[in-house]
């Protein structure tokens, strides 16, 4: 280990919460450790979110003793030993050690222990096995530390092993792989990966999105996909084919947003079908589904033309779609030659002006009031759309007397 890492695991125990914590707990025979994601990312100098707690102390004590320094505790998780302190607003999930009684690829029943080392080995990947004591000392009992300057991630133990514990962690290898990793996945993992994806099929909708999600947003996540693709992973996961080229151009593009549902359009929908499979296959919530429709919606409007569209077709999509839907479609849809035009249409479509014209303009008109006020303005609204949303208003209001002419009789 380098200073520099020396010095950022000491700035992260210098925390006034984590140190108050670590105090708490290290006490009257007992210790507690900082493990995982918190020491990993400390190492890296990457930002530290989530701070978990290992220690020998069962929950009940943990809560007693939390509560005696005027902490809150909550008991999150208390049957598999985890319970949420909060300090001055800041959660620390604090989690008793613990050895597996038994595993079926999704849950796992645990017993109560006292060694770190047994504790630490039970865990996924090398580099999350990782902890550091309250005197700075840092306990790697599976050579993560190797791992972590490798950039490699590795399963501990026996991979095959591991992914039969939780079947989750195939797709966890992979997310870690494009958040953490560099070169090709580790060999003896990926095949691990291969021989166990037919656990896959029993794991929770909600559990494989929450991967999935984290997945499509990390530095490698193009890669990282290919390397699923090619071990057969990939259409298993996503339930139709998925268009890695495409995923590519947008996931390296300048200034593009980082948003789960977005990159998931781009690496699986072409129609709308997709969206309603993918709501199904993964649980999407409202929102997200909502979001990929309308990119489906606006893929179909606008693909099989072989060239972008015109300003004025893309506003009367947008009246019927939505702006976001229309300007993520044409992103899926630019390639590098036409970055330029499409950044100029999605600004374009921005700027879309208003409809101007309302009821009163339409009594003005000598229409008398009742449905047929809502009707006129309807007609003008949609002849105005289908004109391609000109600005004018008194283009705008010639269409509102032609809608009164058509259906008023006038």
């Amino acid at each position: 280990m380098i200073e520099s890492e020396r010095q950022r695991l000491v700035a992260l125990l210098a925390r006034a919460d984590v140190a108050a914590l670590l105090s708490t707990l290290n006490r009257d025979g007992e210790e507690a450790r900082i493990v995982g994601g918190a020491v990993r990312n400390a190492l890296l100098g990457e930002p530290v979110s989530d701070i978990d707690i290992a220690t020998t102390c069962l929950p009940d004590e943990t809560m007693r003793r939390a509560r005696a320094a005027a902490f809150k505790a909550v008991p999150t998780g208390v049957e598999h030993g985890t319970v949420t302190v909060v300090i001055d607003g800041a959660p620390f999930e604090v989690t008793t050690l613990r050895r597996d009684v038994e595993t079926d690829g999704r849950h796992a029943v645990v017993a109560f222990g006292r060694d770190f080392r047994e504790d630490a080995l039970r865990r996924d990947f090398t580099i999350n096995a990782l902890g550091l004591d309250k005197a700075g000392v840092l306990h790697d009992y599976a050579d993560g530390l190797a791992d972590l300057a490798a950039r490699r991630v590795r399963f501990i133990g026996v991979a095959g092993d591991r992914i039969a514990e939780d079947y989750l962690r195939i797709l966890r290898f992979f997310r870690f792989h494009a958040r953490y990793g560099a070169g090709e996945p580790d060999r003896a993992a990926l095949d691990a990966c291969m021989a166990g994806r037919v656990g896959l099929d029993g794991l929770s909708r909600e559990r494989v999105w929450a991967e999935l999600r984290k997945l499509l947003v990390a530095p490698r996540a193009a890669e990282t996909l290919q390397a699923m693709a090619g071990a057969g992973l990939l259409m298993p996961v996503l339930g139709g084919v998925p268009r890695l080229s495409r995923f590519a151009a947008i996931a390296g593009a300048p200034g593009e947003g980082v948003y789960p549902a977005f990159r998931l359009a781009a690496v699986t929908v072409a129609v709308s079908e997709d969206a309603l499979r993918l709501r199904e296959r993964l649980r999407l919530s409202n929102a997200e589904f909502e979001r990929i429709s309308g990119i489906a919606a606006a893929l179909e409007a606008l693909s099989g033309s072989g060239r972008l569209p015109e300003i004025a077709t893309l506003r009367r999509l947008v009246y019927r779609i939505g702006a976001d839907a229309v300007a993520g479609a044409l992103v899926l849809l630019g390639t590098a030659e036409t970055s330029a035009e499409v950044q100029g249409l999605i600004a374009g479509i921005a700027r879309t002006p208003a409809f101007l014209p309302s009821g009163r303009d339409v009594l003005a008109l000598g229409v008398a009031a009742g449905p047929l006020v809502g009707a006129v303005l309807e007609r003008a609204r949609h002849d105005w759309i289908e004109a391609g949303c000109p600005a004018e208003e008194a283009v705008q209001r010639g269409l509102v007397d032609r809608a009164v002419e058509g259906l008023a009789g006038r």
